[in-house]
Protein backbone atom coordinates (compact mmCIF):
# COMPACT_ATOMS: atom_id res chain seq x y z
CA UNK A 1 0.00 0.00 0.00
CA UNK A 2 1.83 3.39 -0.87
CA UNK A 3 2.27 5.72 1.99
CA UNK A 4 0.24 8.78 0.21
CA UNK A 5 -3.11 7.43 -0.76
CA UNK A 6 -4.54 11.14 -1.18
CA UNK A 7 -5.49 13.03 -4.24
CA UNK A 8 -1.76 14.93 -3.92
CA UNK A 9 -1.77 18.11 -5.08
CA UNK A 10 -4.33 20.12 -6.18
CA UNK A 11 -2.77 20.17 -9.59
CA UNK A 12 -3.10 16.24 -9.40
CA UNK A 13 -6.84 16.29 -8.62
CA UNK A 14 -7.52 19.34 -11.53
CA UNK A 15 -5.97 16.75 -13.82
CA UNK A 16 -7.53 13.80 -12.89
CA UNK A 17 -11.34 15.66 -13.12
CA UNK A 18 -10.49 16.84 -16.56
CA UNK A 19 -9.57 13.23 -17.24
CA UNK A 20 -12.34 12.33 -15.72
CA UNK A 21 -14.60 14.65 -17.90
CA UNK A 22 -12.72 13.17 -21.10
CA UNK A 23 -14.33 10.07 -20.63
CA UNK A 24 -17.60 10.97 -19.81
CA UNK A 25 -17.98 12.69 -23.11
CA UNK A 26 -16.47 9.42 -24.89
CA UNK A 27 -18.70 7.25 -23.02
CA UNK A 28 -21.51 9.59 -24.19
CA UNK A 29 -20.59 10.51 -27.60
CA UNK A 30 -18.74 7.49 -28.54
CA UNK A 31 -21.00 5.07 -26.73
CA UNK A 32 -23.80 6.08 -28.89
CA UNK A 33 -21.86 5.34 -31.72
CA UNK A 34 -21.04 1.98 -30.95
CA UNK A 35 -25.06 1.47 -30.14
CA UNK A 36 -25.44 2.23 -33.45
CA UNK A 37 -23.31 -0.32 -34.84
CA UNK A 38 -25.36 -2.49 -32.60
CA UNK A 39 -28.35 -1.83 -34.31
CA UNK A 40 -27.30 -1.55 -36.95
CA UNK A 41 -26.33 -5.63 -36.70
CA UNK A 42 -30.08 -6.22 -35.61
CA UNK A 43 -31.44 -3.88 -37.79
CA UNK A 44 -34.71 -5.98 -38.84
CA UNK A 45 -38.41 -5.62 -40.00
CA UNK A 46 -39.82 -3.70 -43.47
CA UNK A 47 -37.52 -0.77 -42.63
CA UNK A 48 -34.16 -2.51 -42.42
CA UNK A 49 -32.65 -0.88 -45.24
CA UNK A 50 -33.99 2.51 -43.55
CA UNK A 51 -32.87 1.97 -40.17
CA UNK A 52 -29.23 1.31 -41.58
CA UNK A 53 -29.27 4.83 -43.45
CA UNK A 54 -30.60 6.23 -40.72
CA UNK A 55 -27.82 5.09 -38.06
CA UNK A 56 -25.32 5.69 -41.48
CA UNK A 57 -26.15 9.31 -41.63
CA UNK A 58 -26.67 9.66 -38.50
CA UNK A 59 -22.98 8.79 -37.30
CA UNK A 60 -20.32 9.28 -40.48
CA UNK A 61 -20.15 12.88 -39.98
CA UNK A 62 -18.79 12.47 -36.31
CA UNK A 63 -17.68 8.96 -35.41
CA UNK A 64 -13.79 9.47 -36.32
CA UNK A 65 -14.14 13.03 -34.30
CA UNK A 66 -15.60 11.14 -31.08
CA UNK A 67 -12.36 8.81 -30.28
CA UNK A 68 -10.43 12.59 -29.32
CA UNK A 69 -12.08 12.02 -26.26
CA UNK A 70 -10.45 7.97 -25.81
CA UNK A 71 -6.86 9.69 -26.66
CA UNK A 72 -7.13 12.63 -24.22
CA UNK A 73 -8.30 9.93 -21.92
CA UNK A 74 -4.88 7.78 -22.79
CA UNK A 75 -2.55 10.74 -23.03
CA UNK A 76 -3.41 12.14 -19.55
CA UNK A 77 -3.18 9.03 -17.62
CA UNK A 78 0.54 8.29 -19.40
CA UNK A 79 1.82 11.42 -18.83
CA UNK A 80 -0.23 12.84 -15.54
CA UNK A 81 -0.14 9.15 -13.76
CA UNK A 82 2.37 7.21 -15.25
CA UNK A 83 2.60 4.04 -12.88
CA UNK A 84 -1.11 3.42 -13.07
CA UNK A 85 -1.18 3.60 -16.49
CA UNK A 86 1.41 0.89 -16.64
CA UNK A 87 -0.63 -0.78 -14.01
CA UNK A 88 -3.77 -0.70 -16.22
CA UNK A 89 -1.68 -1.56 -19.56
CA UNK A 90 -0.38 -4.52 -18.08
CA UNK A 91 -3.05 -6.42 -16.26
CA UNK A 92 -5.67 -5.54 -18.68
CA UNK A 93 -3.55 -6.27 -21.57
CA UNK A 94 -5.69 -8.44 -23.16
CA UNK A 95 -8.71 -6.63 -23.33
CA UNK A 96 -7.51 -3.51 -24.04
CA UNK A 97 -5.97 -5.37 -27.20
CA UNK A 98 -9.15 -6.47 -27.92
CA UNK A 99 -11.21 -3.18 -27.49
CA UNK A 100 -8.42 -1.32 -29.89
CA UNK A 101 -8.84 -4.21 -32.47
CA UNK A 102 -12.46 -3.64 -32.22
CA UNK A 103 -12.20 0.21 -32.61
CA UNK A 104 -9.74 -0.20 -35.86
CA UNK A 105 -12.21 -3.16 -37.26
CA UNK A 106 -15.21 -0.96 -36.59
CA UNK A 107 -14.09 2.23 -38.69
CA UNK A 108 -12.49 0.33 -41.02
CA UNK A 109 -15.54 -1.69 -41.80
CA UNK A 110 -17.82 0.79 -42.21
CA UNK A 111 -15.72 3.07 -44.34
CA UNK A 112 -15.17 -0.24 -46.79
CA UNK A 113 -19.18 -1.14 -46.39
CA UNK A 114 -19.76 2.75 -48.33
CA UNK A 115 -16.91 2.65 -51.09
CA UNK A 116 -16.78 -1.09 -51.71
CA UNK A 117 -19.38 -2.51 -54.20
CA UNK A 118 -22.85 -2.47 -53.21
CA UNK A 119 -23.65 -5.74 -53.90
CA UNK A 120 -25.41 -7.70 -51.53
CA UNK A 121 -23.21 -10.30 -50.20
CA UNK A 122 -20.29 -7.94 -49.60
CA UNK A 123 -22.52 -4.94 -48.00
CA UNK A 124 -23.29 -7.58 -45.68
CA UNK A 125 -20.01 -9.33 -45.06
CA UNK A 126 -19.09 -5.34 -44.27
CA UNK A 127 -22.07 -4.84 -41.95
CA UNK A 128 -21.68 -8.19 -39.96
CA UNK A 129 -17.78 -6.91 -39.13
CA UNK A 130 -19.04 -3.28 -38.31
CA UNK A 131 -21.81 -4.70 -36.08
CA UNK A 132 -19.92 -7.90 -34.21
CA UNK A 133 -16.95 -4.83 -33.66
CA UNK A 134 -19.24 -2.85 -32.15
CA UNK A 135 -20.32 -5.70 -29.90
CA UNK A 136 -17.34 -6.83 -28.89
CA UNK A 137 -15.97 -2.97 -28.04
CA UNK A 138 -18.07 -1.81 -25.30
CA UNK A 139 -18.10 -5.28 -23.72
CA UNK A 140 -14.20 -5.31 -23.43
CA UNK A 141 -14.04 -1.77 -21.89
CA UNK A 142 -17.03 -2.90 -19.91
CA UNK A 143 -14.64 -5.39 -18.68
CA UNK A 144 -11.96 -3.34 -18.07
CA UNK A 145 -13.61 -0.88 -15.88
CA UNK A 146 -15.35 -4.10 -14.13
CA UNK A 147 -11.24 -5.57 -13.76
CA UNK A 148 -10.61 -2.22 -12.14
CA UNK A 149 -13.37 -2.18 -10.03
CA UNK A 150 -12.98 -5.22 -8.61
CA UNK A 151 -9.79 -4.54 -6.66
CA UNK A 152 -7.77 -7.79 -8.23
CA UNK A 153 -5.36 -5.23 -9.70
CA UNK A 154 -2.08 -5.78 -7.11
CA UNK A 155 0.93 -4.17 -7.57
CA UNK A 156 3.47 -4.57 -5.53
CA UNK A 157 6.93 -1.78 -5.60
CA UNK A 158 5.92 -1.02 -9.11
CA UNK A 159 5.11 -4.77 -10.57
CA UNK A 160 1.56 -5.95 -11.20
CA UNK A 161 1.37 -9.17 -9.03
CA UNK A 162 -1.92 -10.49 -9.91
CA UNK A 163 -1.17 -11.40 -13.85
CA UNK A 164 -2.96 -11.12 -17.32
CA UNK A 165 -5.57 -13.05 -16.85
CA UNK A 166 -7.14 -12.82 -12.88
CA UNK A 167 -8.15 -9.20 -12.66
CA UNK A 168 -10.69 -8.98 -15.78
CA UNK A 169 -11.50 -12.77 -16.89
CA UNK A 170 -14.48 -13.07 -14.24
CA UNK A 171 -18.62 -13.03 -13.70
CA UNK A 172 -18.18 -9.58 -12.36
CA UNK A 173 -16.08 -7.76 -14.92
CA UNK A 174 -18.10 -9.98 -17.98
CA UNK A 175 -21.58 -8.48 -16.36
CA UNK A 176 -20.09 -4.93 -16.22
CA UNK A 177 -19.23 -5.98 -19.87
CA UNK A 178 -22.79 -6.47 -20.84
CA UNK A 179 -23.41 -3.75 -18.79
CA UNK A 180 -21.51 -0.90 -20.60
CA UNK A 181 -23.23 -3.15 -23.81
CA UNK A 182 -26.78 -2.28 -23.29
CA UNK A 183 -25.82 1.48 -21.89
CA UNK A 184 -24.45 2.30 -24.33
CA UNK A 185 -27.51 0.18 -26.91
CA UNK A 186 -30.09 2.27 -24.98
CA UNK A 187 -27.73 5.65 -25.53
CA UNK A 188 -28.06 5.06 -29.26
CA UNK A 189 -31.44 4.10 -29.26
CA UNK A 190 -32.72 7.19 -27.67
CA UNK A 191 -30.31 9.30 -30.30
CA UNK A 192 -31.92 7.60 -33.23
CA UNK A 193 -35.19 8.80 -32.11
CA UNK A 194 -34.31 12.48 -32.58
CA UNK A 195 -32.35 11.70 -35.83
CA UNK A 196 -34.93 10.25 -37.38
CA UNK A 197 -37.56 12.62 -39.39
CA UNK A 198 -39.75 9.45 -40.18
CA UNK A 199 -42.49 8.90 -37.70
CA UNK A 200 -42.35 4.89 -38.41
CA UNK A 201 -38.22 4.81 -38.25
CA UNK A 202 -39.01 7.04 -34.71
CA UNK A 203 -41.01 4.34 -33.71
CA UNK A 204 -38.48 1.81 -34.33
CA UNK A 205 -35.95 3.17 -32.36
CA UNK A 206 -38.08 3.93 -29.63
CA UNK A 207 -39.55 0.38 -28.95
CA UNK A 208 -35.55 -0.66 -28.99
CA UNK A 209 -35.29 2.37 -26.15
CA UNK A 210 -38.16 0.91 -24.33
CA UNK A 211 -36.85 -2.35 -24.36
CA UNK A 212 -33.32 -1.80 -24.10
CA UNK A 213 -34.13 0.65 -20.93
CA UNK A 214 -35.21 -2.91 -19.22
CA UNK A 215 -32.36 -4.53 -19.71
CA UNK A 216 -30.25 -2.08 -18.60
CA UNK A 217 -32.18 -1.73 -14.98
CA UNK A 218 -31.53 -5.60 -14.76
CA UNK A 219 -28.04 -5.57 -15.62
CA UNK A 220 -27.70 -2.62 -13.04
CA UNK A 221 -28.96 -4.43 -10.39
CA UNK A 222 -26.89 -7.77 -11.13
CA UNK A 223 -24.07 -5.44 -10.96
CA UNK A 224 -25.30 -3.70 -8.04
CA UNK A 225 -26.23 -7.08 -6.21
CA UNK A 226 -23.02 -8.77 -7.28
CA UNK A 227 -20.51 -6.01 -6.44
CA UNK A 228 -21.26 -7.27 -2.38
CA UNK A 229 -19.50 -10.46 -2.95
CA UNK A 230 -17.04 -9.40 -6.15
CA UNK A 231 -16.40 -5.48 -5.95
CA UNK A 232 -16.46 -4.62 -2.41
CA UNK A 233 -15.18 -1.46 -3.06
CA UNK A 234 -17.72 -0.09 -5.21
CA UNK A 235 -20.47 -1.38 -3.01
CA UNK A 236 -19.01 0.37 0.32
CA UNK A 237 -19.67 3.22 -1.84
CA UNK A 238 -22.97 3.15 -3.22
CA UNK A 239 -24.27 2.23 0.14
CA UNK A 240 -21.57 3.87 2.70
CA UNK A 241 -20.97 6.86 1.67
CA UNK A 242 -22.41 10.51 2.36
CA UNK A 243 -23.55 11.17 -1.51
CA UNK A 244 -24.54 7.45 -1.92
CA UNK A 245 -28.27 8.03 -1.42
CA UNK A 246 -28.68 11.35 -3.15
CA UNK A 247 -26.63 9.88 -6.52
CA UNK A 248 -28.54 6.96 -6.62
CA UNK A 249 -31.70 9.15 -6.53
CA UNK A 250 -31.01 11.32 -9.49
CA UNK A 251 -29.63 8.75 -11.46
CA UNK A 252 -32.91 7.13 -11.12
CA UNK A 253 -34.78 10.49 -11.56
CA UNK A 254 -32.53 10.50 -14.80
CA UNK A 255 -33.25 7.05 -15.84
CA UNK A 256 -37.35 7.22 -14.99
CA UNK A 257 -36.86 10.24 -17.04
CA UNK A 258 -35.73 9.06 -19.83
CA UNK A 259 -37.97 6.51 -20.07
CA UNK A 260 -41.41 8.63 -19.59
CA UNK A 261 -40.19 10.89 -22.11
CA UNK A 262 -40.10 8.08 -24.44
CA UNK A 263 -43.62 6.89 -23.59
CA UNK A 264 -44.82 10.60 -24.31
CA UNK A 265 -42.49 10.31 -27.81
CA UNK A 266 -40.63 13.76 -26.44
CA UNK A 267 -37.23 12.52 -27.69
CA UNK A 268 -35.09 15.85 -27.23
CA UNK A 269 -36.08 15.23 -23.10
CA UNK A 270 -35.08 11.27 -23.91
CA UNK A 271 -31.30 12.44 -25.07
CA UNK A 272 -31.22 14.65 -22.27
CA UNK A 273 -31.62 12.15 -19.49
CA UNK A 274 -30.46 9.66 -20.93
CA UNK A 275 -27.10 11.51 -21.62
CA UNK A 276 -27.33 12.35 -17.65
CA UNK A 277 -28.10 8.82 -16.83
CA UNK A 278 -25.18 7.64 -18.70
CA UNK A 279 -22.59 10.25 -16.94
CA UNK A 280 -24.30 10.02 -13.70
CA UNK A 281 -23.26 6.03 -13.64
CA UNK A 282 -19.47 7.53 -14.33
CA UNK A 283 -19.63 9.67 -11.61
CA UNK A 284 -20.41 7.05 -8.99
CA UNK A 285 -17.81 4.70 -10.40
CA UNK A 286 -15.09 7.16 -10.24
CA UNK A 287 -16.55 8.80 -6.39
CA UNK A 288 -16.52 4.83 -5.42
CA UNK A 289 -12.76 4.28 -5.77
CA UNK A 290 -11.91 8.08 -5.09
CA UNK A 291 -8.81 8.76 -3.88
CA UNK A 292 -7.67 5.92 -6.16
CA UNK A 293 -6.88 5.41 -9.85
CA UNK A 294 -6.29 1.75 -9.74
CA UNK A 295 -7.83 0.41 -5.92
CA UNK A 296 -6.63 -0.47 -3.90
CA UNK A 297 -2.84 0.24 -4.70
CA UNK A 298 -2.69 3.16 -6.67
CA UNK A 299 -3.91 6.57 -5.84
CA UNK A 300 -3.95 9.70 -7.57
CA UNK A 301 -1.38 11.23 -5.14
CA UNK A 302 0.82 7.93 -5.11
CA UNK A 303 0.89 7.99 -8.94
CA UNK A 304 1.10 11.98 -9.88
CA UNK A 305 3.90 13.13 -12.04
CA UNK A 306 5.91 15.96 -10.81
CA UNK A 307 4.43 19.02 -10.28
CA UNK A 308 5.69 20.66 -13.31
CA UNK A 309 4.42 17.75 -15.62
CA UNK A 310 0.93 18.13 -14.12
CA UNK A 311 0.42 22.07 -14.91
CA UNK A 312 2.07 21.68 -18.08
CA UNK A 313 -0.82 19.26 -18.75
CA UNK A 314 -3.55 21.68 -17.57
CA UNK A 315 -2.45 24.39 -19.96
CA UNK A 316 -2.03 22.48 -22.40
CA UNK A 317 -5.29 20.68 -22.22
CA UNK A 318 -6.75 24.26 -21.78
CA UNK A 319 -5.32 25.42 -25.03
CA UNK A 320 -6.10 22.38 -26.73
CA UNK A 321 -9.96 22.99 -25.65
CA UNK A 322 -9.68 26.25 -26.82
CA UNK A 323 -9.04 24.82 -30.61
CA UNK A 324 -11.01 21.96 -30.01
CA UNK A 325 -14.50 22.90 -28.67
CA UNK A 326 -14.80 25.35 -31.23
CA UNK A 327 -14.20 22.94 -33.71
CA UNK A 328 -16.80 20.55 -33.05
CA UNK A 329 -19.48 22.38 -32.10
CA UNK A 330 -18.63 24.00 -36.00
CA UNK A 331 -18.89 20.06 -36.73
CA UNK A 332 -22.17 19.78 -35.02
CA UNK A 333 -23.51 22.59 -36.46
CA UNK A 334 -22.52 21.53 -40.00
CA UNK A 335 -24.02 18.10 -40.22
CA UNK A 336 -26.19 17.89 -37.17
CA UNK A 337 -28.05 20.96 -35.68
CA UNK A 338 -28.40 21.93 -39.14
CA UNK A 339 -29.61 19.02 -40.88
CA UNK A 340 -32.22 18.87 -37.68
CA UNK A 341 -33.68 22.44 -38.14
CA UNK A 342 -34.02 21.68 -42.10
CA UNK A 343 -35.89 18.35 -41.08
CA UNK A 344 -38.23 20.86 -38.93
CA UNK A 345 -38.87 23.29 -41.26
CA UNK A 346 -39.85 20.49 -43.78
Amino acid sequence: MPADVGTGTTAAAWTAAVMFFSLVLYAILGGADYGGGVWDLFASGPRAKEQRRLIEQAISPIWEANHVWLIFVIVILFTAFPPAFAAISVALHIPLTLMLLGIVMRGTSFTFRHYDRQAGHVQRRWSRIFGGASVITPITLGMCIGGVATGEIRVENGIVTSGLVRPWLGLYPFLVGLFALALFAFLAAVFLTVEAQDRALQDDFRKRALLTAVVVGMLALAVFLLSHRLAPGVHAGLVGRPWSLSLQVVTAINAVGAIAALWKRKYRWARIFAAAQVALILVGWVLTHYPYLVPPDISIGSAAAPENVLKAVLWSSAAGALILIPSLYILFRIFKFSKAEKGRAA
